[in-house]
């Protein structure tokens, strides 16, 4: 096996999009991307401004409350080369949802921003495979491991077999073949609330076929989804733990996650 060598980015600009809920209850998540990011030789800051991108409000039906949140997105990263997120969700959002949103506000100025900062926007592994070249990140991670593709990432941003692109390419891995992979989890945000039986049932199907793998590991590039299937997990004692695509790349022989 020939030796990791780290791409040379620094002259990148990259910034952390670390989303609202990442840093509120998955904080190791971002903290994740940015030892990830580094060792591959980029330039990363988190702007300190930076805040929630408007989703939950545009899913919910309230577009016209996500307008200064578009604006202050588009203020806050209109400077960076790339802004590089650990979330489909978001980046699907920013993506998609945002020009319409510029749109809806009648604000020509605001949809040309718009337009300026959304081809800078990377989901995760989109930035590694795409922007920086690389499948193989310098990871060593000697576990069981299945991957769940989430909706977002699947069938909004299309990202693919990237992410395994890059777990395969980890050392010590041994990556299996989750049954009924790409179907949902049954999360989708206020769905989960708003239809929990149908979302619980879609879960504990997901759940289930995660268990038949025997893995001792469920990634995937979204916490929201790994927390729903988790909370099935653990409630039912099956000792598997999620983790988030960034912490297995994160992971070396001398800094490891797990």
């Amino acid at each position: 096996m020939t030796a990791f060598t780290a791409p040379i980015a620094a002259d990148l600009k990259v910034a952390l999009f670390a989303t609202c809920f990442n840093d509120t209850m998955w904080p190791e998540t971002p903290k994740a991307v940015v030892r990830l990011l580094e060792r591959l030789g980029c330039r990363v800051e988190f702007p300190s401004a930076q805040t929630c991108c408007g989703q939950m409000m545009t899913n919910t039906g309230y577009a016209g409350e996500a307008v200064p949140l578009v604006r202050h997105f588009v203020d806050v990263f209109e400077e960076y080369d790339a802004v590089v997120a650990p979330s489909g969700s978001c980046v699907g959002s920013v993506r998609d949802q945002h020009p319409m949103i510029a749109h809806l506000a009648g604000d020509p100025g605001l949809a040309s921003e718009v337009e300026g900062v959304r081809p800078t926007v990377y989901e995760l592994s989109e930035f590694l495979v795409d922007v920086l070249g690389v499948t193989d990140v310098g990871a060593y991670f000697p576990h069981r491991v299945t991957y769940h593709p989430t909706c977002h990432s699947l069938r909004m941003l299309r990202v693919g077999d990237r992410p395994l692109q890059l777990l395969r390419a980890v050392e010590g891995i041994d990556l299996v073949e989750l049954p009924g992979a790409e179907e949902c989890c049954g999360f989708g945000g206020t769905f989960a609330m708003k239809n929990s039986d149908v979302s619980v049932a879609m879960g504990t199907d997901k759940a289930a076929h995660v268990v038949e793998t025997d893995a001792e590991v469920l990634v995937a590039g979204d916490n929201s989804c790994l927390a729903h299937i988790g909370g099935i997990l653990g409630r039912q004692r099956t000792g598997i733990r999620t983790m988030h695509l960034a912490e297995i790349l994160a992971s070396t022989k001398e800094h490891p996650t797990w």
